[in-house]
């Protein structure tokens, strides 16, 4: 690969890492979606970033269209080379940027998945808290449905993150930006008891200490990957069918709207920077009213 396109990527990537506090799951993405470019740009005998027009990255999106790319991950790859453009512009290494009026191509809108109450009750009495493991679990249910935290968030909560006595959790989440998460009663209790007698259970199982709340039964921490595991086994079991422990945040937003939250306390406890994001919201609450209407309706 060119040096002289590399280098720049790289020097991007690490500004992600240091300076934006990205999580290495996003540096990988942006790093996969440049590589590509780049690679596409060597194809066209293009080796210095000040040579790529718009008209090239007009050939770019025909490429991956051509290459039959999704619609999907068009966005995405469009997304980081813009990121990527906006960098080299703001630190003056090109003039004129090329991917100021990109557009994405248009993506049709899918509603995220979420839970009835009903369904929520289901998989929260899944796990069986009589073991430290059931315990755990039962802890983590209660805790993604009660504050709407990201699996990442969950999976990186230290002990010293959860205030009893506020009845809170501080979260730390993309970017490294800091809010509050609230806890109510039930969830409270949970990890009370989870803290108390699974964890120090688990624990002991382990050859090392950690501060992280969440551990396997080889008292290692929990990763996002276990805990999706663990939230996508408890939903075949109850629900019969596959779940993110994303579809949970869904709903915990998506119950208070409907409870009557505003939207913008929803942002806040989602940490959404942008109340555009949380406003997905307001749709999927028409949808359950639509649903509540048709079958309460007579003459639906």
């Amino acid at each position: 690969m060119s040096v002289k396109l590399t280098g720049m990527v790289d020097e991007f990537l690490r500004q992600l890492r240091v300076i934006r506090k990205a999580s290495e799951h996003t540096v990988r993405a942006y790093a996969r979606d440049l590589a590509d470019f780049v690679s596409f740009l060597e194809a066209e005998e293009i080796d210095e970033w000040g040579q790529v027009t718009r008209n090239v990255l007009r050939h770019y999106l025909n490429w991956l269209f051509a290459k039959g790319y999704e619609r999907r991950s068009i966005a995405r790859k469009l997304s980081s080379v813009r990121s990527f453009f906006n960098f080299l512009a703001r630190m003056g290494h090109i003039s004129v940027n090329p991917a100021i009026d990109l557009k994405q191509p248009r993506l049709p809108q899918r509603l995220p998945t979420t839970l009835e109450v009903t369904e929520v009750e289901l998989l929260l009495s899944a796990p069986n808290p009589s073991t430290p493991r059931g315990l755990r679990d039962k802890a983590i249910l209660e805790l993604l449905y009660a504050t709407g935290l990201r699996v990442s968030e969950v999976a990186n909560l230290r002990l010293n993150d959860i205030d009893f006595a506020e009845k809170l959790v501080r979260v730390r989440g993309k970017g490294g930006k800091e809010r509050v998460a609230l806890l109510h009663d039930e969830a409270l209790q949970w990890l009370e008891r989870y803290l108390a007698e699974g964890r120090p259970a688990l624990l002991r199982r382990g050859k090392q200490l950690t501060d992280k709340v969440f551990v396997s039964q080889k008292g290692t921490p929990l990763t996002v990957r276990q805990i999706h595991r663990i939230v996508d086994g408890y939903a075949r079991k109850a629900l019969g069918r596959n779940l993110s422990p994303h579809a949970l945040r869904h709903s915990f937003a998506t119950h208070l709207l409907e409870g009557g939250a505003d939207l913008r306390v929803i942002q806040e406890l989602l940490g959404h920077s942008s109340l555009a994001a949380t406003q997905i919201y307001t749709r999927l609450s028409r949808t359950h009213l639509r649903r509540v209407y048709e079958k309460a309706h007579p003459r639906s």
